[in-house]
């Protein structure tokens, strides 16, 4: 009798409709690539329009009618002691600064008294402000380097005033403009915020700030500036709200977000 043959099934994968019709093979599918609307880059926000010298003049002239005379608030009797209330103010405010410095000024407004009072006593009276302990260790050994490099007195130039512990360059802006009434431009963050929210002198840091302020305002406004532009941050241009209602240059200002 003849053999039997049998045939042998081979499993195959199973197919969809279209590849069983066409016996081709499947093509795992591909993302599709994001169509480009208009095959450009995407445009940059417009960087505001700068302040003509005629606007920034025109700001510093209302500042000076509305305040002619402006003043800084850090309490102080002399040299010394304005040196002294500034470098304490660091994350302080001034507030705070006078509340401790009043009764402390009372008995050392002079280097030699100051360090005759010794750390320990001065953080006393200074324990209200933050960071007290450092602030009063830099106090004590700033008064010992004026008494041994400066004859005692507060020198008068950036460089000198900067070599003296807790000093850094605001610090000493503020000393040569209201001790010596050197026409220098101190940055806080006041000033800092006013600068760039404005538009007035915009900058990554204090220092770039400070220059573009000193490059744009005229002369004969240098003397009070910076003390016009912190009070207008400290009472007007809030950093959380801002009054934009009643600030005195809101037709020259160019921040986008102004409520007026």
């Amino acid at each position: 009798m003849p053999k039997s043959t049998r045939r042998l099934s081979v499993p195959v994968a199973p197919k969809s409709a279209k590849t069983a019709a066409t016996g081709l093979v499947a093509k795992p599918k591909q993302p599709k690539k994001p169509v480009a609307n208009s095959g450009q880059a995407p445009k940059r926000p417009k960087a505001p329009r700068r302040w003509t010298a005629a606007e920034v003049r025109e700001a510093f002239t209302r500042f000076a009618k509305a305040n002619p005379e402006p003043k800084g608030e850090l309490e102080h009797v002399n040299p010394f002691t304005l040196l002294v209330a500034v470098v304490l103010s660091a994350q302080a405010t001034d507030a705070g600064v006078n509340k401790a410095t009043r009764s402390l000024f009372a008995i050392a407004d002079t280097p030699a008294k100051m360090l005759a009072l010794g750390e320990e006593r001065v953080r006393e009276y200074i324990k209200t402000i933050g960071l007290f302990r450092t602030k009063a260790k830099n106090v004590i050994a700033l008064s010992q380097k004026l008494i041994s490099d400066f004859g005692g007195r507060v020198p008068n130039t950036r460089e000198e005033l900067e070599t003296l512990p807790g000093a850094g360059r605001k610090t000493a802006n503020v000393v040569l403009n209201m001790a010596f009434g050197q026409p220098t431009m101190a940055v806080d963050t006041h000033v800092f915020r006013v600068g760039n929210r404005t538009g007035l002198a915009p900058g990554d840091t204090p220092l770039a700030v400070e220059l573009a302020l000193e490059k744009v305002i005229p002369a004969e406004f240098m003397q009070h500036a910076h003390h016009w532009l912190i009070l207008h941050g400290r009472y007007t241009c809030l950093a959380r709200k801002p009054r934009c209602e009643v600030c005195l240059i809101n037709d020259l200002c160019r921040w986008p977000e102004k409520t007026v």
